[in-house]
């Protein structure tokens, strides 16, 4: 199972989004480190509409979706960017 559809599941499970997308955006970062070549599962974006983030902070909210992917995170995922938001609010996608 590739990262990008375990992120998909796991985040399904944790917040049973309304939205979610999770982008995998390893070859817009090719050379930056000796270790990348854009070829891999290494620069996730996350978009994900949940009424599950109701009444958090955005701080509260990134901390939430790294804790349920922290397995993913320490073995290795390079960068996470996250774009969480409760239905309703105004999202840049």
């Amino acid at each position: 199972m590739s990262l990008q559809t375990r992120i998909e599941a796991k985040l399904t499970q944790a917040f049973s989004p309304d939205r979610l997308v999770v982008l995998n955006e390893s070859h817009l970062h090719a050379g930056h480190h000796p270790d990348i070549d854009g070829t891999g599962e290494t620069h996730m974006r996350v978009r994900i509409v949940s009424n599950a983030f109701s009444g958090m902070s955005r701080i509260a909210r990134h901390r939430a979706i790294n804790e349920v992917l922290k397995t993913e995170i320490d073995a290795g995922l390079h960068a996470l960017a996250l774009e969480p938001a409760v239905p309703g609010e105004t999202t840049r996608w």
